[in-house]
């Protein structure tokens, strides 16, 4: 028996980095006015979808309002880390973009169709949200199935459910975006190439 030989993660320390050196450059290089066009240029809103400003579904994902917070930076590292680590720096990079395009295109799709007022039609629409919550959801299903595959589904979805159940006026875009982004990822993690055990470096595999 061999096993597969692991790789230590560098392209999510070299995002995640990024994406946090470059908040803390554009809140102390830029001023406030600046700073909210280049925010709203970027945002993946209906405004700038509408103007065919497709670039935003990858921009948005390089940039944050403020820096973040030191436990939710390392829970983003951790998260893609593992994934880097486990499938493979490629793969985690195509879920984490999956998620982050496809749960933008889903809130865009939505919006348009209950014609959303001028406000929500140009909010600033930027971060890392959606792909970590895509992340998150995938590994979460590649578990063996067994009670961990369950729980861990289960609580995510109570995760990213109870922020849209608090009414009208109070759930945002961001929450059904964060739910939708994790489902994206739950379907993911069912698929073939994680559920069919691909899993680089974490089992073992017969030598021929």
């Amino acid at each position: 028996m061999s096993r597969i030989p692991r790789t230590l993660p560098w392209l999510a320390p070299a995002y995640v980095g990024g994406v946090q050196l470059g908040a803390y450059a554009v809140r102390s290089l830029l001023a406030p006015e600046a700073r909210e066009r280049l925010l709203r240029r970027c945002s993946t809103n209906v405004d700038n979808l509408d103007a065919g400003r497709w670039d935003t579904l990858a921009g948005s994902a390089f940039l944050v309002e403020a820096p973040m917070e030191l436990p939710y930076a390392l829970l983003l590292l951790a998260v893609l880390g593992y994934t880097e680590y486990a499938y493979g720096a490629w793969w985690a990079a195509g879920a984490f973009a999956y998620g982050h395009a496809g749960a933008s295109l889903l809130v865009y799709a939505g919006l348009r169709a209950l014609r959303a007022g001028p406000r929500t039609r140009s909010a600033t629409d930027v971060g890392v949200s959606y792909g970590l919550n895509a992340v998150a959801g995938a590994l979460a299903a590649a578990l063996p199935r067994g009670p961990a595959r369950t729980a861990a589904c289960a609580a995510l979805l109570t995760l990213g459910v109870r922020p849209c159940l608090r009414g009208r006026g109070r759930t945002t875009f961001t929450d059904v975006g964060h739910l939708l982004a994790l489902t994206l990822g739950l379907g993911l993690g069912l698929g073939p190439a994680l559920g069919g055990g691909r899993r680089r470096g974490l089992g073992r595999r017969s030598s021929q």
